[in-house]
């Protein structure tokens, strides 16, 4: 740990995670930041107002510098979504901590199961326990939303993380 009168810095490999940067659910006021960052990270910004209450943003004071996000479907999946962390706020651990508290939030609405379609993080989101499924194992509600039908490319892999395996501990929460 290193300590300051405003900051608190945990130091784990060449990685800084800030802890002065907060992390919260989305309001509407936030809206027009995050389809800011989604826009400048090139990824889909359909659903995103409709689904907005089932995002988390990360603040470095007013500063948006982080979004992820859910699509609750019927039953007990969800698609996490828009995960996205300004370039200069990388290596903070930041897509970390909100892709965490997406994976609580989906948890809480009791979903057991979480997918998500990629075209840049199979790495990242691999040592997080999340597995390359076919398109054909994704619950049919969840194959409707905008990110399914044409927001993405069909050839984004499609990635799947089971719930149940999480809340028993049986996924290894790898280091930011």
């Amino acid at each position: 740990y290193q300590t300051s009168a405003s900051t608190t810095q945990l130091t784990t490999r060449d990685t800084t995670v800030r802890s002065d940067i907060q992390i919260r659910r989305a309001r509407p006021a936030d809206l027009p930041d995050v389809r800011r960052l989604l826009a400048d990270m090139q990824l889909p910004l359909e659903g995103v107002p409709e689904n907005l209450l089932h995002f988390y943003v990360a603040l470095d004071g007013n500063r948006t510098t982080g979004v992820a996000g859910l699509e609750l479907a019927d039953g007990d999946a969800a698609l996490l979504r828009s995960v996205a962390v300004d370039d200069q706020y990388r290596g903070l651990g930041l897509g970390t901590r909100l892709v965490d508290k997406a994976i609580a939030d989906a948890q809480a609405e009791g979903c057991n199961a979480l997918y998500l379609l990629t075209t840049t993080a199979v790495e990242y989101f691999a040592p997080r326990g999340f597995v390359i499924v076919k398109r054909s194992a994704v619950p049919g509600p969840l194959r409707e939303t905008a990110e399914f039908r044409g927001a993405c490319p069909d050839s984004a892999p499609i990635m799947f993380l089971d719930l149940r395996k999480v809340a028993a501990g049986e996924v290894a929460k790898p280091m930011p």
